[in-house]
């Protein structure tokens, strides 16, 4: 299964902006701002009004007209929307220095997302913790999975295992992938993978630096 998410009457484009308005109405209400409209929050975001307004009617919220959106409730329908209330259970495959740096982001949690264990092959590696999460050898997942019952499952091994890594993560249950590996994985059509390729992005903007 390609990228993909369990929403399926709101384009991908649309769910990928929502985070962005969620991000901004949070900080509106940290200032004590207590209204916004999708023309306020069009201003800051670089998106439409209209495309706003488009996009948030996917979650069964509605603007008042002349007053726009209570913020409050709409930092709660787009936090339960997106997944962010309820915490999702993941490990994470590869203690290198990506690997390491995702189990030390604390932040993740405020996000629904808690990683419980990271497995790795490496001895300076296997047994550690880091952030409070251990660290197994990557034979012992299989049987950890059935305590942990972790569905989501972080790659972030070096591209020549990506493969055949994802695909013992399955084995062991997990049910969604989320790739940071170079690597485009191939899983069955049931589960759910997200790529997020830092090199990519990486050679996404050297293009564009160089075409200045």
């Amino acid at each position: 299964m390609s990228e993909n998410n369990h929403y399926s009457k709101i384009p991908e484009p649309a769910l990928r902006r929502l985070p962005w308005y969620l991000s901004y109405v949070q900080l509106l209400k940290k200032q004590g701002r207590k209204q916004v409209s999708s023309t306020q929050i069009a201003k800051k975001i670089n998106v439409s009004a209209t495309q706003i307004a488009k996009d948030l009617s996917y979650v069964n919220i509605n603007g008042k007209t002349r007053v726009g959106y209570d913020i409050d409730q709409l930092i709660s329908v787009l936090e339960d929307f997106l997944g962010f209330k309820r915490m999702h259970t993941a490990v994470l495959f590869g203690v290198g220095s990506l690997g390491a740096a995702l189990l030390s982001d604390s932040g993740l949690e405020q996000y629904g997302l808690k990683i419980h264990a990271g497995f790795d092959v490496d001895s300076t590696v296997v047994g550690q913790k880091i952030n409070k999460i251990p660290v197994f050898h990557s034979d012992e997942f299989v049987v950890k999975n059935k305590t942990l019952k972790a569905q989501i499952g972080i790659l972030t091994v070096p591209p020549g295992i990506a493969q055949e890594v994802a695909d013992f993560m399955i084995e062991g249950g997990i049910q969604a992938i989320w790739n940071f590996t170079p690597f485009r994985i191939r899983v069955p059509e049931q589960i759910v993978l997200q790529n997020t390729s830092l090199y990519a992005h990486l050679a996404v903007m050297f293009n564009r630096l160089r075409d200045e």
